[in-house]
């Protein structure tokens, strides 16, 4: 394998993460920073290393991401995303592994928008008073 570049684009909720990976020896960067300090929970370690645990493909990229917008959570979902992306431009035969452990589909819960004449979030409602 030549030192190929296989690039995708992941979303979660407000997150966009572009990823790029290349054949190497399993160092993973998000915005210039190793993962282990971007994401500094082993929850959220383990969440964006699941495409590659797999595919068993954990120690043959080197990962190049950049992620923007949302919170932690949002952009390591985005990044996730963006992994299994690139995965699939690697070798399409990961298809069924990665889509049985339903890392292809985007996640489409995001925050509801307020609504007017109710206050703060999309479920809390004024009290009620009956007298």
């Amino acid at each position: 394998m030549s030192s190929e570049n296989f690039s995708a684009t992941g979303r979660r909720k407000t997150s966009i993460a572009s990823v790029t990976m290349t054949t190497g020896s399993g160092q993973i960067n998000i915005n210039g920073r190793p993962y282990e300090e971007y994401f500094p929970t082993l929850t959220l370690q383990n969440q964006l290393l699941e495409p590659l645990e797999v595919t068993s493909e954990t120690k043959h990229f080197d990962i190049e991401a950049r992620a923007v917008g949302g919170g932690t959570n949002g952009q390591m979902g985005a990044v996730r995303h963006g992994i299994a992306r690139a995965l699939l431009k690697v070798n399409p035969e990961h298809r069924p592994d990665l889509k049985k452990a339903g890392l292809l589909k985007r996640d489409p819960r995001a925050k509801e928008r307020k609504k007017p004449g109710q206050p703060r979030s999309a479920g809390k409602r004024f009290q009620f008073s009956k007298r």
